[in-house]
């Protein structure tokens, strides 16, 4: 009864919330623009069409309302498992069918994420069909599922290979979050080095540069910032997008810069080079070094808070849920609990890590027009990728906080077109 009455507010709370962040975005939709700056080319009406600034109001409003109610309908779900005493039961249930307890334990992670999965799934294919009728995306839908079912497994293994560690840990007793840091340390690292060569070929085709020219420009830009690149890669997008992109990720010999054929299609020379200035600018500044820090800096800080709320948790609702031994609790609700940390840490971080991320980007962009010596090409490139991607030029200030990495449009518009040599 305990818990049903936890559950029962829960998703009354989540009602509120949801009725509260949809009024919000409903409030303070639309382009507004400064009056200093309406008829300057960050204006967004003269550079998108009057379909566009209309279709860009609505498709901002609905995707920022997905986004912001899909992660505590996700809490919801751990919620009720924990609270509905399923955790437990489950767990049971398996041991009677299971005895190794990796293995238990690999079928409880699963199972609870399978759920999660589904759950999520519905909202997830709003956002698809929703960029769809916008014209955003243009990937079939079979080949959309089969990239969350890819990337489903991908993160499951590797949570699984994480939450195997933690456990084992907790029940060696001790600073097990210090030990679990040390761990986690090179494998951030590792996934880095990795991430272009194992895990990006599982989502997308990869080639060299269809245009030699181009690359020979390009190769040159990347040798005057002192990036050791010998080609330039061009990845397959065309077929499930519209949108744009270029990036430079890897470390060491995993380095790779990248560019989207989409950006091929639509960037004139000038433009593409300058967005590959803004790229290679990340690696000239040490961008992905930093980045690199940044996550296991932290990492630590985020494994500290998570033992300390963990062990706060099973004391305070172990008794409701059944939890056994408070220093040797049913592996069910340590899992639960933690993908819920997990998922609660990240999205209550973003206004923190989208302010460092929009601090890089604005770096990087002022790199670009020194590196190029013109703002002309960042100016049209902006341009064109907020048009093309139907972009709110100036989000509301919640959007800003938890969905921008880059400064806004208008901002990078307005910057480049300031510009001079």
């Amino acid at each position: 009864m305990i818990g049903n009455r936890w559950i029962r507010g829960y998703y009354a709370a989540y009602a509120a919330y949801a009725a509260a962040i949809a009024a919000y975005l409903w409030w303070t939709r639309g382009n507004t623009v400064p009056a200093e700056l309406l008829g300057s080319p960050a204006d967004p009406s003269t550079f998108m069409t009057a379909e566009q600034l209309k279709d860009s109001v609505e498709y901002g409003y609905w995707r920022s309302l997905l986004f912001f109610v899909a992660p505590p309908w996700e809490w919801g779900v751990y919620v009720t498992v924990l609270f509905s005493g399923a955790a437990v039961r489950y767990e049971r249930w398996l041991s009677g069918w299971i005895k190794r307890s990796w293995l238990r334990i690999g079928a409880y992670l699963v199972t609870l994420t399978l759920v999660v999965f589904a759950a999520v799934l519905p909202l997830r294919l709003a956002a698809y069909g929703l960029s769809r009728s916008y014209g955003i995306t243009t990937q079939p839908l079979g080949g959309w599922l089969r990239d969350k079912l890819v990337a489903y497994g991908v993160g499951t293994l590797t949570t699984a290979i994480a939450l195997g560690t933690i456990l084992w840990l907790i029940r060696r007793g001790g600073r097990w979050w210090l030990k679990l840091w040390l761990l986690s340390v090179p494998f951030i690292l590792f996934m880095m080095v990795i991430q272009p060569v194992l895990i990006d070929p599982l989502y997308e085709t990869f080639s060299r540069l269809s245009d030699p020219v181009l690359e020979r420009d390009i190769l040159r830009l990347a040798a005057e910032a002192g990036i050791p690149a010998d080609r330039v890669y061009e990845v397959a997008m065309s077929a499930k997008t519209n949108a744009m992109n270029a990036y430079v990720n890897g470390i060491g010999p995993t380095l790779r810069i990248v560019l989207w054929d989409t950006t091929l299609q639509r960037l004139d020379h000038a433009e593409i080079m300058h967005i590959m200035a803004h790229e290679i600018g990340h690696y000239a500044m040490h961008h992905l070094e930093w980045s690199a820090l940044g996550a296991v800096g932290s990492s630590l800080v985020m494994i500290w808070l998570g033992s300390k709320l963990l062990r706060y948790v099973l004391t305070r609702f172990g008794p409701v849920w059944g939890a056994g031994r408070p220093d040797r609790p049913h592996a069910g609700l340590v899992i639960t609990l933690l993908l819920l940390f997990s998922s609660l840490f990240s999205f209550l971080t973003l206004p923190l890590s989208n302010a460092i991320s929009r601090q890089a980007e604005h770096a990087a962009d002022l790199y670009a027009l020194q590196l190029v010596g013109s703002g002309t090409g960042a100016v049209t490139m902006n341009q064109k990728l907020a048009a093309g991607t139907i972009d709110i030029v100036n989000p509301p200030l919640l959007v800003y906080w938890f969905r921008s990495t880059h400064p806004t449009d208008m901002e990078r518009i307005r910057d480049a077109s300031a510009y001079r040599p």
